[in-house]
């Protein structure tokens, strides 16, 4: 007996969102769900390093900031080692520090933190040294793939202008949309990085 078979039709795509928080960053809707929350304070009482503060805003292109985006962050300690089996460097590890953390704009005012320490200088490819920077990634409603990009110090001159990735990017204008600006505010050490998505000082985003 012969059957028709019927094909169904391709399901609608679907970009990250509307419940990006909840699944990702449920403590911070407003959500106990997790035993563990993986949250934007990678720091102990403990933590080695100059204690520091990330903040920022994404912004469109629009220019409206974006309030429903989810950053997450990946850096090495002060000493300049990565909290992985895969980091070699003859380096020390420190055990009160994480690493690695998950952050989410304020849905009022659109701003991301971090609370962390900076980073040291790390080995790159062919043993070149990498100027002290943490890797962000950030997704978001409308943004199909995730984005890379890298923050990089205001206080760190000359080892950013050493530093090979940056060196990559032709337009000394647009390697400075990779730079995070050092100011201090209540007696903590405060780096603002806003991340623009399109338009003419868009930041530079990293192809991993």
């Amino acid at each position: 007996m012969s059957q028709t078979i019927g094909y169904l039709k391709e399901t609608a795509s679907q970009t990250a969102g509307p419940y990006v928080h909840i699944g990702l960053a449920p403590h911070q809707a407003g959500f106990d769900i997790f035993q563990n929350n993986f949250g934007n304070v990678l720091v102990g009482a403990k933590t080695k390093g100059e204690h520091i503060i990330v903040e920022g805003r994404v912004i469109d292109g629009s220019g409206n900031f974006v309030r429903d985006v989810l950053l997450e962050c990946w850096q090495a300690n002060s000493a300049g080692r990565y909290n992985h089996p895969g980091d070699r460097q003859n380096k020390p590890l420190d055990d009160d520090f994480r690493g690695w953390g998950r952050a989410c704009s304020d849905f009022a005012t659109g701003v991301y933190t971090f609370q962390t320490v900076k980073p040291g200088c790390v080995a790159g490819r062919n043993g070149r040294t990498m100027a002290p920077h943490i890797s962000l990634w950030l997704v978001a409603r409308g943004i199909n793939i995730g984005l890379n990009t890298r923050l990089y110090f205001s206080d760190e001159e000359a080892a950013n202008a050493a530093d090979p990735v940056l060196n990559s990017v032709e337009l000394p204008s647009r390697r400075k949309t990779l730079i995070a600006q050092r100011s201090q505010r209540d007696g903590k050490v405060v780096y603002t990085f806003d991340i623009v998505l399109q338009g003419e000082n868009e930041t530079v985003f990293i192809d991993i």
